[in-house]
């Protein structure tokens, strides 16, 4: 082993210090960007001015911040596509709410299947009577209000209680066939065609109509003067002997009919002469059906009212 192996302690060769270069004469390179000869040597100690320590803290810390900053423009990237989701999904379920309560809706006010089918002439009738019902409910709302207000005007209070009751009896009294009654009016005759009849039905429905139109009171007569007063219990009946007579309320009564009325005549005139009506019905059966204005028409028969055996008032 050479002496060079035993200074270094190691027995292997001590590796060359880099080569300072060196001027003209062996001093420093005089080249004013020539490097400080003491740091081109690896065991040179740091300067007194350096720190060990910074370079390697300042480098994990630029390391954590350039993490943090990716964690965060992932997170931006991430997350308004998260809340997206999460809201589309709640929309979505509100959507679907909607979408029941609308259905529901419109099954629960969808239009009468019978109205829907209905011909023109049967719309426009029935259109007529809601509008003459309107009409007189209007007319009973007004009147009673104007009773309350008397009843409760103090000293004519008592005295317009008993006119009141005594009206409200009267009337009451023509509704139910026990008073008779005049007034403006109309008398509808029905007249059969040859070897024709005029049939129960064809009768009741213009009962009906003269009802929707405002009648206040009915009577029916036949061919041989006999009459019956018709009242909200009244039955139309065609006689089993097939000889076009009617059973009314338990009465035969033969043709011609006569239906007298009392109402408002242009109203129920109207009502009997609407297209698809009672008169154009008896006209399509071979029948005819003469409508007469009264200024004074009389309802003079009586309904016997029947004793009641189930029915009782309400107190």
């Amino acid at each position: 082993m050479s002496d060079e192996h035993t200074q270094t302690g190691t027995g292997w060769p001590q590796p060359a210090e880099p080569a300072r270069p060196d001027g003209p004469a062996g001093e420093p390179d005089p080249r004013p960007e020539a490097p400080d000869p003491d740091e081109l040597s690896p065991l040179s100690p740091p300067g007194e001015d350096e720190d060990p320590s910074a370079a390697p803290d300042e480098g994990v810390a630029a390391a954590s911040a350039e993490g943090g900053a990716v964690v965060e423009e992932r997170a931006a990237a991430v997350s308004p596509w998260r809340r997206f989701s999460s809201a589309a999904v709640m929309i979505g379920v509100l959507l679907g709410l909607l979408g029941f309560t609308l259905a529901v809706q419109l099954k629960t006010t969808s239009t009468d299947s019978s109205l829907a089918a209905a011909r023109q002439e049967d719309l426009v009738r029935i259109l007529y009577d809601l509008e003459a019902r309107e009409i007189r409910l209007r007319q009973d709302v007004a009147a009673l209000e104007e009773s309350q207000r008397q009843l409760r005007s103090g000293e004519q209070g008592r005295q317009a209680a008993l006119e009141e009751a005594t009206r409200r009896a009267d009337e009451l009294g023509i509704l139910a066939g026990t008073l008779p009654a005049r007034g403006p009016g109309l008398a509808v005759r029905f007249d059969a065609g040859p070897g024709k009849s005029i049939s129960a039905m064809r009768v009741l429905d213009a009962v009906q109509e003269l009802r929707g139109a405002g009648a206040e009171a009915m009577q029916i007569s036949g061919g041989d003067r006999a009459t019956v007063r018709i009242v909200a219990s009244t039955y139309f009946l065609d006689h089993e002997s097939k000889d076009g007579s009617l059973v009314v309320d338990g009465r035969r009564l033969t043709g011609p009919f006569t239906i007298t009325v009392l109402g408002d005549p242009a109203t129920m005139r109207t009502a009997l002469n609407i297209p698809g009506g009672v008169v154009a019905s008896v006209a399509g059966d071979g029948g005819n059906v003469i409508v007469e204005d009264r200024e004074v028409a009389e309802v003079l028969a009586l309904h016997d009212p029947r004793p009641l055996e189930h029915a009782r008032p309400v107190s």
